[in-house]
């Protein structure tokens, strides 16, 4: 079975446990359930521990690996939990609640900043999107101002599925240019910002983020930079 996605019916537990499923040949802890965040869309995977009778290490980051499964993997070469172990995983709460901040923020960036989006990184002081920008903007103050309005407003952010036709036959939905929604297990699922009239963003995503727009908190584009004929980056950064 693959690993149950914890994260993705609550993106604010921070601890559970959990049966060791396997390893991988890399050195990586399968489990049957997870808290844990892989990589993937531009966010980090999570770090954190993982905790079980005579044992216990550090987890550097989170992996997607085939089968569906999530591989966590030690920060440092030590012995593993044997499989069929009861294991008690923890995050670095203080690092995935920045990312989620971020992600969120990177969310109303892109309402912001309505052209299509080349790519993006999230990270837990700083977040970037670049956009397919011909001229970039002279005066940052206005698009900040239009950042921390939304951020003010605390609007909630919720999610929602759909089926790959439905989103196939709404293009767009789809903000990114160069990676498009993972498709192909029958439904994808849609990050949403705001309710009915208020409603101000709706787009793929398969990141965590925060419960309402006000718990980004202080956040700022600090600089854009060019990055070739039409693509800009856009840098943001948290500011608490």
């Amino acid at each position: 079975m693959p690993t149950e996605l914890l994260f993705r019916s609550d993106p604010y537990q921070q601890s559970a446990e959990a049966v060791v499923a396997g390893h991988t040949a890399e050195g990586g802890i399968l489990l049957d359930r997870t808290v844990f965040y892989p990589t993937g869309g531009g966010q980090p995977g999570d770090s954190g521990w993982l905790d079980w009778p005579g044992g216990r290490l550090m987890i550097a980051t989170a992996v997607k690996v085939e089968g569906g499964f999530v591989a966590l993997v030690p920060a440092e070469p030590l012995p593993l939990p044997p499989v069929g172990a009861q294991v008690q995983q923890r995050l670095d709460w203080t690092r995935r609640h920045r990312h989620m901040r971020m992600h969120t923020a990177l969310h109303l960036l892109s309402v912001v900043v309505p052209l299509p989006v080349t790519g993006g990184q999230i990270g837990s002081e700083r977040g970037r999107l670049d956009f397919d920008m011909p001229e970039p903007p002279h005066d940052l103050a206005p698009l900040n101002q239009a950042l921390t309005a939304m951020i003010d407003r605390d609007l909630p952010v919720t999610d929602t599925w759909i089926t790959d036709d439905e989103l196939l036959a709404n293009p767009g939905l789809v903000k990114t240019m160069s990676v498009r929604p993972p498709m192909g297990q029958g439904r994808v699922r849609l990050v949403r910002i705001g309710t009915d009239a208020s409603q101000i963003d709706l787009q793929p995503c398969g990141g965590t983020h925060v419960a309402r727009t006000g718990e980004v908190g202080g956040v700022e584009i600090t600089k854009i930079e060019n990055k070739g004929r039409q693509n800009r980056r856009v840098i943001l950064t948290l500011r608490d």
